[in-house]
């Protein structure tokens, strides 16, 4: 890893940082440097560099451009409550990021050098943290292909690269319960395709889903699986939590991991925060059968998505072409709300980290 002697000059003045620190939205405004680094067949990666964020040069023959060798990760930057910035697992992230380059046949990044990357960028741009109720720096590491060559192969060149854009809530409307539409004409991924990589493509494939979930007056899509077209699968790019029963004796039910979603990591990390605090947890197919059944009966209290970057969303409405159902009331029941404050707890540094998962970095 290194710097160029004249990354430390800001892009932007530290006022007009400020002006838009005060309303970031999401995925908006970008921070002053992105870090670099590029990987050749034969030679391997070179080192890290830390630059100022600007454009691209590639050529308009780029294999990322037409063949979309394309990977991504998302992880987020917090300041904690006793003084200091740090991250929320990113040696997750990393895995995770390996395994999607394997699966599109990339080359394999260290996990060490993925996780020193985002630790120089967040130290470099530590001004661009913004504070704050459902303020965060997000982090966004990616790799595409990048050799200039019109050949359906694997390339001989990628680059890696590393940005971040402070963000506030992902919904415009926070975390007020969301309407979801079922994906009866379109799946996300099928048995033995790209579902559980975190491929540019799979979101490319997503984009008209949305659309029409938009347009039946939906915040997001909800995929069902591409065999049976049964049984829940994600919303949107999150992963989805059932909550049957309520109190001490709830269960969770969330769809099982297949092949065709993604691991999520704040998936992961809300299964460990719930058996923790005595809840039932329990990985398997869900179908849209019993959770209209439930949501009619009264034994399905509680829907969430979870993801990094709108951590925990209540689901209220559900549309679908087989019948429209309203989960509860369609408020964010107790179990969300309680689930979401203690992993923001632990991201913020306001409770003590047990397990780990806080990656201090200043």
């Amino acid at each position: 890893m290194s710097e160029p002697g004249g990354a430390a000059v800001p892009r932007i003045p530290a006022e007009e940082r400020d002006r838009l620190l005060a309303n970031p939205g999401f995925g908006k405004v970008f921070t002053d440097h992105m870090v670099t680094s590029s990987w050749t067949s034969g030679v391997g990666w070179d080192a890290a560099q830390l630059s100022a964020y600007g454009p691209l040069s590639l050529d308009p023959s780029t294999t990322v451009l037409h063949y979309g060798q394309a990977i991504f990760e998302g992880l987020k930057a917090f300041h904690q409550a006793g003084g200091g910035i740090a991250t929320f697992r990113p040696g997750a992230n990393a895995r995770r990021f390996g395994r999607s380059a394997a699966r599109m046949a990339m080359p394999q990044l260290p996990e060490e050098t993925f996780v020193a990357a985002v630790e120089m960028l967040v130290r470099a741009d530590q001004d661009w943290v913004p504070s704050g109720a459902e303020r965060s720096l997000y982090v966004r590491p990616f790799m595409i292909s990048t050799e200039a060559f019109l050949g359906v192969r694997p390339a001989s060149r990628y680059q890696f690269l590393v940005i971040a854009s402070p963000a506030g809530a992902y919904f415009p409307n926070g975390v007020a319960p969301v309407s979801v539409y079922i994906s009866e004409d379109y799946v996300r991924a099928a048995p033995g395709g790209t579902g559980e990589a975190k491929a540019a493509g799979n979101y490319a494939a997503s984009l008209l889903a949305q659309q029409q979930a938009a347009d039946e007056g939906c915040d997001q899509v909800v995929w069902i699986d591409a065999v049976e077209r049964s049984y829940v699968e994600e919303m949107g790019g999150m992963n989805l939590f059932f909550v049957r029963g309520s109190g001490s004796g709830a269960e969770l039910v969330t769809p099982e991991l297949t092949g065709t979603l993604l691991a999520g990591v704040t998936r992961d990390s809300l299964i460990t925060l719930a058996r923790d605090a005595g809840y039932r947890v329990t990985e398997r197919r869900f179908s849209v059968d019993e959770w209209r059944a439930g949501a009619e009966d009264g034994s399905l209290c509680e829907t969430f998505a979870c993801g990094t970057a709108a951590v925990i969303t209540p689901v209220g409405q559900v549309k679908a072409k087989t019948g429209d159902f309203t989960i509860a009331d369609g408020a964010a029941g107790p179990i969300t709300m309680r689930l979401r404050e203690e992993l923001l707890d632990i991201q913020h540094g306001r409770v003590p980290d047990t397990r780990g998962w806080v990656h201090r970095i200043v």
